[in-house]
């Protein structure tokens, strides 16, 4: 069966309109990514190390935590909050509040930086789940992506 409703010009105009206040409304929903501030005091729990590849508005890569003396493999998946681009990050850094593995997967705000055009250059990543497990990640970054700054992606350990 076909809706109608989609096969009418003004029908797929309000549903793409629908989509992008879904967007927006998301964005004001995500956390706010975790600051210096945010780990004063704190000691690191275990080390990450991260390949995040963005392409359009989707990012994607993998990754190592080291943690209680083991190394688990993770991929992350998420989406830029603006148009997006073409870049590769190469980071490593610092894991906090983390208790349990378990706590380590799941969705993260991440916070890339001032709003806008970003290029080639240093990387610092500020990331933060549900958890409040955080990543502090400093790194190196390869090609332009034009965002507001913050992003949000999922971690899952590689099974």
């Amino acid at each position: 069966m076909i809706n109608a409703r989609f096969n009418h010009p003004r029908g797929v105009r309000m549903w793409l309109v629908g989509v992008g206040l879904l967007g927006l409304s998301a964005c004001g929903t995500l956390q706010p990514p975790p600051t210096a501030q945010s780990i004063a005091g704190l000691t690191p729990s275990g080390t990450v190390t991260l390949t995040e590849t963005v392409a359009a508005g989707m990012t994607g890569g993998t990754g190592s935590l080291t943690f209680q003396g083991r190394t688990y493999p993770f991929r992350v998946v998420g989406t830029v909050v603006g148009p997006g681009g073409a870049s590769r990050i190469q980071a490593v850094g610092e894991v906090y509040r983390l208790n349990r593995l378990s706590d380590f997967e799941g969705t993260y705000s991440e916070g890339t930086g001032q709003a806008g055009l970003a290029t080639s250059g240093k990387a610092e990543l500020w990331m933060r789940n549900q958890a409040g497990v955080i990543m502090h990640l400093t790194g190196t970054s390869e090609g332009v992506v034009l965002s507001l700054g913050r992003d949000e992606v999922l971690v899952q350990l590689a099974r």
